[in-house]
């Protein structure tokens, strides 16, 4: 049986992920990913974005208001 990895070690989060660890609502999530399509913490498998989580802390580190 795998064990899970806890959300904080993980290198990509799903967008529901996302909007729980960085308590943002999953609808903003997915505007800011939809915005921000071409940004480094966007990373898409098929059709299904991917938040990298580092490079997000990083952009919210930086934005003044989201």
């Amino acid at each position: 049986m795998q064990k899970e990895v806890p959300v904080w070690q993980k290198y990509a989060l799903t967008i529901r992920e996302a909007a729980k660890y960085f308590h943002i609502g999953e609808k903003k999530m997915r505007e800011i990913v939809e915005e921000n399509r071409d940004s480094d913490f966007v990373v898409m498998l098929g059709n299904r974005a991917m938040i990298k989580r580092k490079n997000f802390e990083r952009f919210l580190d930086q934005a003044k208001v989201i």
